[in-house]
């Protein structure tokens, strides 16, 4: 049985004097007080404790957020206190350019969290994952178990204290490898019909296409025709590829969509626009036998649509399992209520709680 609150209670005392001392000297404004990265959690740590200002190398000098001037970290005091607040993708590597720039005094916004629990709240992934394992312990429980390997179980393992703490020493052991996402020597990948749900700008595909060359053909679904445009430039020198300006779902349709996000754009019930929808039952006839999909938390509902071909084809399949915390479960129950004949794998490709991938190969003789 995993033992989260033990994780949680070890992450309470995890905090050395230095770092106790640091934080609570905020409070009396006895040093210079800078936050590392100008972002949601920096905005928010501000209206909480007022720093004397933000820094961020991309913008440019004079620039201020929220009242405060944003500056380059080489022209810091270094007596300064710096918070980190980069907690997604690679929060150990801004913490690590603090402390190589020269700065003794650093903090990371964990430590603030552990110093002054009253205080600065835990980010919302944190909370949300703590509400979520409280509830349903027996089917984080279930999935661990039932993963194939020792590498699995260390990285559940991993990104669940992340998950629970914030803390970017639970991950020091991982780096930000979005290029190797989705491509594990297990999946032992040959000539595929490939089904990439949520192909963004055609990267995930052209790696694919790169790595795996003798593929059969690829289905890219991509609702953004930005991302279409930019993905059928990117990809134009490689074969048998359809793109198809729509998003996945259960059912077809239509649905509100968030244009404006990025890689993180997602079907909302405040998106600005709508997209049509189709299901990858009704929309592929042929046999497919690779399925990945990464669609900012509708797995679930696209997985759905796909039923019909993950009974009769059994393809492997790596489905994004990080948006959110229950999808870790969820999405390994749907599908091992589909089809039970399945070995699991877990992988995380960042330093941060995003990017955590499950996989599913096919038992040999079912």
């Amino acid at each position: 049985m995993l033992d989260y609150k033990n994780i949680i209670d070890n992450y309470s005392k995890k905090i050395n004097n230095k770092k106790n001392f640091l934080a609570k000297s905020l409070l009396e404004n006895k040093k210079l007080l800078y936050y590392f990265g100008c972002n949601e959690l920096s905005t928010n740590l501000s209206k909480i404790i007022d720093p004397d200002g933000f820094i961020d190398d991309y913008v440019q000098s004079g620039n201020y957020w929220h009242g405060k001037p944003i500056i380059s970290l080489k022209n810091i005091s270094k007596e300064a206190i710096i918070v980190n607040c980069v907690i997604n993708s690679r929060p150990r590597t801004g913490f690590l350019r603090i402390l190589n720039a020269g700065f003794a005094n650093v903090l990371s916004y964990s430590d603030l969290c552990r110093a002054l629990p009253d205080l600065v709240p835990l980010p919302n992934f944190a909370i949300h994952t703590r509400k979520d394992i409280i509830k349903n312990s027996k089917k984080w429980n279930l999935v661990h178990n039932e993963l194939a390997d020792y590498e699995s179980k260390n990285t559940f393992d991993d990104v669940l204290r992340y998950r629970l703490t914030a803390d970017h020493t639970a991950l020091e052991n991982y780096s930000f490898r979005p290029q190797d996402q989705y491509f594990e020597n297990f999946m032992k990948f040959d000539s595929e019909i490939f089904v990439d749900a949520g192909g963004f700008d055609g990267d995930t595909t052209e790696q694919f296409c790169l790595r795996y060359p003798n593929y059969q053909k690829v289905y890219f679904f991509e609702p953004s025709k930005k991302n279409i445009t930019l993905a059928n430039t990117r990809l134009e020198k490689y074969h048998s590829i359809e793109f198809i300006e729509k998003g996945v779902s259960n059912e077809e349709g239509s649905l509100f969509f968030n244009s404006d996000s990025g890689s993180s754009s997602a079907v909302s019930a405040t998106g600005d626009c709508k997209i049509d929808v189709t299901t990858i039952d009704l929309f592929i006839d042929e046999k497919v036998t690779f399925i990945k999909m990464d669609l900012e938390g509708w797995e679930i509902n696209a997985l759905e649509g796909a039923k019909r071909h993950i009974i009769m084809d059994h393809p492997k399949m790596a489905i994004a399992v990080y948006h959110n915390p229950s999808d870790i479960w969820r999405i390994f129950e749907f599908i091992n209520n589909i089809r039970s004949d399945y070995h699991v794998f877990l992988r995380h490709y960042t330093e941060s709680w995003t990017e955590t991938v499950m996989f599913f190969m096919p038992k040999k003789n079912s």
